[in-house]
């Protein structure tokens, strides 16, 4: 039964996750969602694979604040505050958010970081 389940959902998946559907690209508005974002995904793919949800959720405050809290910190100060930001993420620091400091994550390019600051800031309100 495993043998042909998998296989059926490995193609729905792929099925769906194929589209040809040539949509125009749109500027996010009030109304969209944080997905509309084109920065949304690659940013998404990255945060996955860190240990960033060790410490943040996207709107669950745990050890560090949640992304809509940062991103209400410093979405207005976007573009130019992104690599302020993303070095924040490879050096790590303190005293922007409490006493807890954020640990340094010194693997993560300054692109990748960049790319991770874009994706936290597409939760504006």
């Amino acid at each position: 039964m495993k043998k042909i389940l998998i296989p059926v959902f490995a193609l729905a998946f792929l099925a769906a996750c194929n589209s040809d559907d040539k949509k125009p690209a749109s500027t996010p508005t009030a109304e969209s969602s944080p997905s509309d974002n084109p920065d949304y995904k690659a940013g998404l793919a990255l945060v996955s694979a860190s240990d960033c949800v060790t410490c943040h959720r996207v709107d669950e405050r745990l050890t560090g604040p949640s992304y809509k809290e940062i991103s209400a910190k410093y979405s207005s100060q976007a573009p130019g505050i992104i690599p302020t930001l993303a070095e924040k993420v490879i050096k790590g620091g303190s005293g922007n958010w409490g006493t807890i400091p954020m640990q340094a994550h010194p693997g993560i390019t300054e692109a990748d970081a960049e790319t991770m600051v874009k994706y936290i800031l597409t939760f504006k309100n």
